[in-house]
């Protein structure tokens, strides 16, 4: 595990370098971080950070816990302590949790520091001195109960605004529909510490004049907008703050807990929390060094990138640089701004105050390991859609959805490629390498060879392009490609041949194969670090040859050479499976565990209670390997068969190579199957009446391999083609893999493990069958898990609701 923050000596910027400063919305401490914030803030900005580095790119990140304002006052409340109790307690917590996602920081500070207050207390002088302030009485809630003026989340009531009407809505903003609000404007407003309903009254702040400084916000945003390409969503949200008119935002409060406000008048007040927050980025860099001037106030050598989830856009767009603009001075302002939509959870909302979701924690006490849950964040990270009507784009968090992904993607997929290649190269001389990479002399020679690192060599220049836009779920997934791409690379040489008949071509394949595994570690590294550092392992060269993506050292142009990235005659280490199977049953456990709010899951967070339902699934998975080899050995009825598992089908991607009709029988195919075996299998299917003898030609299908050979009209079936048909046998089609899936690769049942059996009787294979079944939307199912590769799932033409045989 990588420590939170990665800094030794404080970097500087560097003339000549492209200097890149990268900062997250600051995460409040009132609460654990749950996954909606996770990636909306830290981890976005933590991939765009490893990415920069890797390219050599003079970088820092810079976050820190927001610390001061309502929220924590009423936390501390809650619990009976004080405000910095609090901030002490949970700085601790988030840095826990982000120590355990693997985020980068170079530091990780916090708002309360003296540091804060220095450097808020000065730009508040200099917006003084230049006349941006003004001083006004306003209309406030006062609670006699409590004896205080409420700040805006010390309220609760109905939203204003006669679309919304959210009954919950705080007095800053309505988290329904996202509208800033004045606590005055809520209806029914109730104090949130007492439940009584307050009263107005009147009280002096203090305002930044930001309609005075509409034209020098407007140049900058009609700038930097299009220069840094902002997304559609920040945009749009920007926008609509500047189509409604710029108002004069009040930047004091009524509060002890804040920076104190610099002026005799206003001694007993603090600022407003989102007045001093963004400065926290400025604040916080000058924790990390004293020479934080250099990176914030020098904006022809520093591009300043932020991530943040959308309700924090107005902030970042408007008050933030209005704020340094009226400074006079002359800061760097930010170039790029990279906004996430909202990340739901199963039927609703994350959200920290219903303590409603999967929480930072909560992740690490599931024991499924960081990087998958930064792969799944990251794959479903929810990025708005370009398309100007389709703006919304919120995303979807299900415990079905992060199954599926692990066991199709990342273990079937990347880590099936990876663990190939290095184990055959483990295995000893006369099997494989002995662990020794071989020469792949003359590799530019070999067709398939070429043709791959055409095609490596073009996914790499997508990747870069897609993280340059900070486009990192497409970056993610382009990398994934390549993958995808090893795997069919693998099956198209059939390399367990050539190492027989043709060792040259074999070591060129195993060359260039070991170097797409180091590439894959390079590539994936921003996104899973942990994985990166245990493929480096087990390719034993973390001190030879280090992870990087860098022009100058011709990392990116030797992707298309990809046998030379690793030298012939370099020893492995050891190889080790790097990702494990996620089981239907962990997954109604983790569903039914997080189910409802954190004050319902008391009597289900027993950890005792995990352990235990593994170890049934332990021995329920022994009595069913012993049921299957039983059933494999000819034992037919009685209970033993209905523990058949699905796992013991060896359901593989074939390749119809040659096909003809049955000479003795006219409604019969013949087949010619590749299915990843030294020769093909020759199969006998009824198919001639339904599918016609072109459309059998060179096709990929779905093949039963492990059933008994049967003996069909003299002629003798060694597997069994699947397909579909509707309910009275009118209509038969093929179940079809994706066209790039591997030929030879297995079909899988995620959550569904297992060996397949040798041999299968004919008996075992009806028990299961039954449950083989396509669905509305024409996918292959057993029961309601589809049938998988590493390229996606198997699907028909037009059958909803068929059954298999």
């Amino acid at each position: 595990m990588a420590d939170l923050q990665v800094k030794k000596i404080p970097k500087l910027p560097i003339p000549g370098r492209r200097n890149i400063m990268i900062t997250s919305a600051l995460p409040y401490v009132n609460n654990v971080p749950h996954l909606g914030n996770i990636i909306g803030c830290v981890l976005s900005a933590d991939v765009f950070a490893r990415y920069c580095r890797l390219r050599g790119y003079n970088t820092i990140y810079m976050c820190g816990t927001d610390e001061y304002g309502t929220a924590t006052e009423t936390k501390a409340m809650e619990e009976g302590c004080t405000p910095k109790e609090i901030c002490d307690k949970y700085h601790a917590i988030h840095r826990d949790v982000y120590n355990w996602f693997d985020i980068s920081f170079d530091e990780f500070g916090r708002t309360s520091s003296p540091q804060q207050t220095e450097v808020c207390q000065a730009i508040f002088k200099m917006l003084n001195e230049n006349n941006w302030l003004s001083e006004n009485t306003m209309q406030q809630l006062y609670c006699k109960t409590c004896k205080r003026f409420l700040a805006d989340r010390l309220v609760e009531g109905t939203c204003p605004r006669p679309t919304c009407n959210y009954d919950s809505a705080r007095g800053d903003q309505c988290e329904k529909c996202g509208n800033l609000l004045n606590p005055t404007e809520l209806q029914d407003p109730k104090c949130k510490v007492c439940r009584n309903t307050p009263e107005i009254r009147d009280t002096d702040h203090l305002f930044l004049e930001l309609p005075l400084l509409k034209d020098k916000l407007e140049e900058y945003i009609n700038h930097m907008s299009v220069a840094g390409s902002w997304s559609q969503n920040a945009i749009q949200a920007t926008n609509a703050w500047l189509k409604e008119g710029l108002r004069s935002r009040c930047i004091t409060r009524d509060l002890k807990w804040g920076v104190p406000v610099p002026h005799e008048k206003y001694r007993d007040k603090v600022f407003y929390v989102w007045f001093d927050a963004p400065i926290g980025y400025v604040s916080i860099t000058s924790c990390y060094t004293s020479d934080w001037e250099k990176w914030w106030k020098n904006p022809e050598n520093v591009e300043l990138y932020q991530f943040m989830g959308k309700d924090n856009v107005p902030f970042h767009t408007v008050m933030f640089p209005s704020t340094l603009l009226g400074t006079g001075e002359n800061w760097t302002l930010m170039k790029t701004i990279s906004v996430t939509e909202y990340l739901n959870y199963e039927a609703g909302k994350f959200s920290k105050s219903k303590g409603i979701g999967v929480f930072g924690n909560d992740a690490k006490d599931t024991k499924i390991p960081s990087e998958v849950w930064r792969y799944y964040l990251l794959t479903n990270r929810p990025e708005v859609r370009t398309v100007p009507a389709l703006f919304v784009s919120d995303t979807l968090f299900t415990w079905k959805d992060l199954q599926a992904k692990l066991n199709s993607e990342l273990l079937a997929n990347l880590g099936n490629f990876i663990n190939r290649v290095l184990s055959f190269i483990a295995k000893p001389s006369g099997l494989g390498y002995g662990s020794i990479i071989p020469d792949a002399a003359n590799a530019e020679s070999h067709s398939l060879t070429k043709a791959l690192a055409e095609k490596v060599g073009k996914h790499v220049e997508q990747y870069v392009e897609a993280m340059e836009k900070v486009k990192l779920k497409q970056g993610l997934k382009t990398a994934m490609c390549i993958s995808s791409e090893g795997n069919c690379y693998l099956q198209d040489s059939q390399f367990w041949k050539l190492y027989k008949e043709d060792s040259a071509s074999c070591a060129i394949v195993m060359g260039t194969s070991v170097g797409l595994v180091f590439l894959l570690a390079s590539l994936l590294e921003p996104f899973i670090p942990s994985f990166s550092v245990e493929v480096v392992k087990q390719l034993n060269l973390s001190s030879e040859l280090p992870l990087s993506l860098s022009d100058e050292n011709g990392y990116i142009n030797g992707a298309r050479r990809p046998w030379e990235i690793i030298p012939p005659g370099h020893k492995i280490g050891s190889p080790r499976p790097l990702f494990k199977e996620l089981k239907d049953e962990e997954v109604e456990f983790f569903r039914e565990k997080f189910a409802g709010s954190q004050a319902d899951r008391k009597v289900k967070a027993d950890a005792k209670k995990m352990a235990g339902q593994l170890e049934k699934t332990k021995l329920s998975d022994a009595k069913k390997q012993k049921a299957s080899t039983s059933a494999a050995q000819g034992i037919s009825g009685g209970a033993a068969e209905t523990e058949i598992t699905i796992s013991r089908l060896d359901i593989r991607v074939g390749l119809i190579t040659k096909v003809w009709r049955h000479p003795d029988a006219g409604s019969l195919y013949v087949e010619e199957i590749e299915v990843g075996e030294a020769t093909p299998r020759t199969v006998v299917s009824g198919l001639v009446k339904f599918i016609p003898l072109e459309e059998m030609q060179n096709r990929k299908v779905c093949v039963l391999c492990n059933l008994e050979p049967e003996t069909i009209s003299t002629t003798t079936s060694h597997a069994m083609v699947l397909a579909a048909f509707n309910e009275d046998h009118s209509k038969v089609e093929l179940v079809d893999p994706p066209s790039s899936a591997a030929v030879g690769e297995r079909v899988t049942f995620p959550g569904f493990e297992g060996v397949p059996g040798a041999v299968l009787n004919l008996k075992v294979w009806e028990a299961l069958q039954v449950d083989l079944k396509t669905d509305a939307e024409l996918v292959a199912r057993y029961k309601d898990v589809p049938l998988t590769t590493s390229a996606g799932v198997c699907k028909v033409l037009s059958i909803p609701s068929g059954i298999i045989g």
